[in-house]
């Protein structure tokens, strides 16, 4: 059982926020009780995905990978915060529903070295996976296919870029979103009866994401203090981002320099 003063304060809500949000605290009561119920199927769910997926990171494309349940409290804290930002669209969410909505109950991170390694990951994933848009979600609770056995891209795979990234992201294969804050791709999968979201980010922008998510996002996101210091550790991961694929671009300039200079030496000796 939830404790309602314990979460309010931890998630820096209160019952205005309930009220804004058009639901009860006895609604959300009911699909806590039904998600922690859920949390060792969705555990065997994530890890069965790693397994048979993630877990080859060669074939995979990826230097490494993590994978998570939903925090119940954060189920809760994000339910209340859509049905505020969006009542149209989580209206009807409910206790027996509500994993139709929330795509992120099983979430999986795969991490490149190098932003540019993207694309390694995005033709592995779209190659095991069905990715036609004729069968991707446009309604979560009208079009959720209830049959276990369906497995494929449920959304049109997207990554939210920052500037200075238009040379490396091709919107034929992704929908490019110009957040200009973070880099990061996203990958929704169908798979026996729920969804799997699959975020990928460089080891960098990880770091950055998991100390932002930690202090400011979501509970502290009006505080400006937190704010600016958050945007200063984004911006020093993004620089380190940049330097590292220059840094590669000079290996690879050195790599030929010195093959050149190999075969510049074997003429000479002719």
């Amino acid at each position: 059982m939830i404790n309602k003063e314990e979460f309010l304060k931890t998630c820096n809500l209160t019952e205005d926020d309930l009220t804004a949000a058009r639901i009860s605290w006895e609604e959300l009561t009911e699909i806590y009780e039904d998600y922690m119920s859920k949390t060792k199927l969705f555990r065997h769910l994530g890890k069965e995905f790693v397994d048979e997926y993630i877990y080859d990171i060669e074939r995979a494309g990826i230097h490494s990978y993590r994978y998570r349940t939903k925090n119940p409290g954060h189920l809760l804290e994000k339910i209340i915060r859509k049905r505020k930002e969006d009542p149209e669209k989580f209206k009807d969410l409910n206790r027996s529903n509500y994993y139709k909505y929330m795509t992120d109950l099983i979430g999986i991170r795969v991490f490149f070295l190098y932003r540019e390694d993207w694309i390694y990951f995005h033709k592995y994933i779209t190659t095991v996976f069905e990715n036609d848009p004729s069968i991707y979600v446009k309604d979560r609770g009208r079009d959720f296919d209830e049959d276990p056995s369906h497995c494929y891209i449920a959304e049109r795979p997207k990554v939210y870029r920052r500037n200075g990234d238009t040379r490396i992201y091709d919107e034929k294969l992704i929908d490019i979103k110009s957040d200009g804050i973070y880099r990061s791709l996203h990958y929704i999968i169908k798979y026996k009866g729920y969804y799997v979201e699959i975020q990928g980010r460089t080891l960098f922008e990880e770091g950055w994401s998991e100390i932002d998510h930690d202090i400011v996002y979501p509970y502290y996101k009006d505080d400006e203090m937190l704010k600016d210091f958050s945007t200063l550790l984004n911006r020093l991961s993004g620089m380190a981002d940049e330097m590292s694929s220059y840094f590669r671009r000079m290996r690879s300039v050195r790599e030929e320099q010195g093959l050149l200079s190999h075969h510049s030496g074997e003429g000479k000796k002719e």
